[in-house]
């Protein structure tokens, strides 16, 4: 059976991969020229967290439902951090659009949200049945978004394998991409080597390209071995200088608990400038809301 995000929708994985989804867009979208985001494996776009499989687990009550709890009290950790009021924000549009009390976007409609009309989506899915309901919910939602945002003409969405698009969209006319890569990791160790040919294969195409790569940590050894293959295996710029990476974390159970899912990252190449400092404010930030008893950490480096 094919992996169903469904499952796990909202949860703290989910929430540390879309605040910094949108704290790039922030970044990136300060310049006038537009760029292309594109993300590798869509998923469905909406997730309904009312549904039998995501309440199965029901991760996201620890997870997107904690900190819409905590915002709606006043909570003062949020003051100043706008990377975090971002996210909640798309959530609740995302609500009140649809009026549908407990949906949850994904990345795609986060991202067509923050787009500016200069920007272009790209949008790949390689499962039919998931591909067509990112087609609806991207249809719904640029209708929303036509003002300020996406429009039909820059979005594209494909029922492909998301790797093997790569070469068909970089370069891109704008000179500009934010590549999201998202992969399953139902087959850890042939995903993680996925994620990092597509990274070379992205930076020969387009060296300044920003690539923001979502990963588990479930044994954190092998997690630290494979960021290391990812940065070492990177291509230099012209003058022999590496490239600048940067890694966040964020944990929610000791690492190397049997739980499954300790915790999950986001290994970020090309970050735009300043955006580590503005990382180390709210990362900590994210992980005290999200782990009220202090069982995990996290760590920006």
């Amino acid at each position: 059976m094919k992996y169903r995000h469904a499952f796990h929708a909202g949860n703290f994985a989910d929430v540390l991969k879309h605040v910094t989804l949108l704290a790039l867009l922030r970044s990136l979208t300060k310049k006038d020229k537009g760029l292309l985001l594109l993300d590798t494996h869509a998923g469905r776009g909406l997730y309904d967290l009312s549904s039998s499989e995501s309440k199965q687990a029901n991760e996201a009550a620890t997870g997107i439902e904690r900190l819409l709890v905590q915002a709606a009290q006043g909570d003062a950790t949020f003051t100043g951090l706008p990377e975090i009021t971002d996210f909640l924000n798309a959530v609740r549009e995302t609500r009140q659009r649809t009026s549908f009390r407990q949906a949850y976007p994904g990345s795609p409609l986060i991202a067509l949200a923050a787009l500016r009309p200069q920007d272009r989506l790209t949008l790949i899915e390689s499962q039919p049945t998931e591909h067509a309901a990112l087609r609806e919910a991207v249809k719904n939602a640029s209708r929303y978004a036509r003002g300020h945002g996406g429009t039909p003409e820059s979005i594209t969405i494909e029922c492909a394998d998301g790797y093997a698009r790569l070469s068909a969209w970089l370069p891109p006319m704008e000179r500009r991409a934010l590549i999201v890569i998202d992969p399953p990791y139902e087959d850890t160790v042939s995903d993680f080597k996925a994620a990092e040919r597509a990274s070379q294969e992205a930076l020969r195409r387009l060296a300044n390209a920003v690539i923001a790569i979502w990963y588990p940590i479930k044994q954190v050894k092998d997690t630290d071995a494979w960021r290391s293959r990812l940065i070492s295996a990177l291509p230099q710029k012209a003058g022999g200088e590496a490239l600048s990476t940067l890694t966040l974390e964020l944990w929610i159970h000791p690492l190397d608990t049997r739980v499954g899912l300790n915790g999950s990252g986001m290994s970020i190449i090309n970050p735009p400038f300043q955006f580590e400092e503005h990382a180390r404010r709210w990362l900590p930030a994210l992980h005290a809301m999200l782990d009220p008893q202090c069982r995990g950490g996290c760590a920006v480096r």
